[in-house]
């Protein structure tokens, strides 16, 4: 069966769009092909946003997701390394605004990605040769074995963005995604978001994950940090840092006249591949 192109990948980039627009400065984020990458939906989405732009579940999701895309780039910024994985790719869009000359791989399943061509294609946005689309599907393919046969170079290292995909993952899936990224070349980084228990989540927190549940994609994964930290050191990960929302970008971003904060229920960790598993 075909899966369906991922909800949350579309609202994410609505929330990417919507920042700029609706939220007072300092922005922590903007991105300027997100709107066109929501074609003929950026409209009303847009418009949602300007109209119910000050409910705290949405401002807090938009928060969410400008938080997570800022602290991503600053890594692999400072990491300089060449290779670039996005790990359930959706709308993001650094592929076509990456002037730093790295190799982009976005992977993700083949109806995400359908559809993302047919909206780049849309919006006259080109596909630079450094990019590759991966078609994966998550709980059968074998990652690495797919990444190379996209020019993939397992020999040296990357740096890998999971972002808003493991909480959406059973337990067996993200081990078996953690088990293929041990294979990686020493050095090798990642970033990845998670949601905390729902024992720990506010109320504007547990009413984002009611509207996940009934859209189709429940929560499967929230572990806490020292569960996070076990799994990754498991899988041949050191932890360099794990952050709140609030503590993953700069302070001076937070002094603001509006209520723009996010939510309590996602942290950020990056994480480093050890030299042996």
């Amino acid at each position: 069966m075909v899966r369906e192109s991922s909800n949350t990948a579309l609202l994410a980039a609505a929330a990417r769009a919507a920042h700029p627009l609706v939220d007072a400065e300092p922005h922590v984020f903007t991105d300027p092909l997100a709107a066109a990458l929501l074609g003929e939906q950026a409209e009303e989405l847009l418009a949602y946003h300007r109209l119910h732009g000050d409910h705290p579940v949405l401002r807090g999701a938009r928060a969410q997701v400008v938080v997570r895309a800022r602290h991503a780039e600053a890594r692999l910024a400072e990491s300089g390394l060449r290779q670039y994985i996005l790990l359930g790719a959706g709308l993001d869009s650094f592929a076509y605004r990456n002037n730093a000359g790295v190799r982009v791989f976005e992977v993700d399943h083949a109806a995400s990605i359908e559809s993302k061509r047919a909206r780049l294609t849309a919006a006259a946005i080109a596909v630079p040769d450094s990019v590759r689309h991966v078609t994966v599907d998550f709980d059968a393919d074998p990652l690495a074995e797919k990444l190379a046969a996209a020019g993939f170079d397992l020999a040296e290292p990357a740096f890998v963005s999971w972002l808003g995909v493991t909480m959406y993952l059973g337990e067996e899936s993200l081990r078996r995604t953690l088990a293929a990224l041990a294979g990686f070349a020493p050095g090798t980084q990642l970033v990845a978001d998670y949601f905390v228990p729902p024992s720990r989540l506010d109320e504007n927190a547990a009413a984002v994950a009611r509207f996940s549940a009934e859209h189709g994609e429940p929560w499967l994964s929230c572990p806490t940090p020292a569960e996070m930290s076990a799994l990754l050191t498991a899988h041949g990960f050191t932890p360099r840092t794990d952050l709140s929302l609030r503590e993953a970008v700069d302070p001076a971003l937070w002094q603001r006249t509006d209520g723009f904060r996010p939510n309590d229920n996602a942290r950020l960790v990056h994480a480093a591949r050890a030299q042996s598993v």
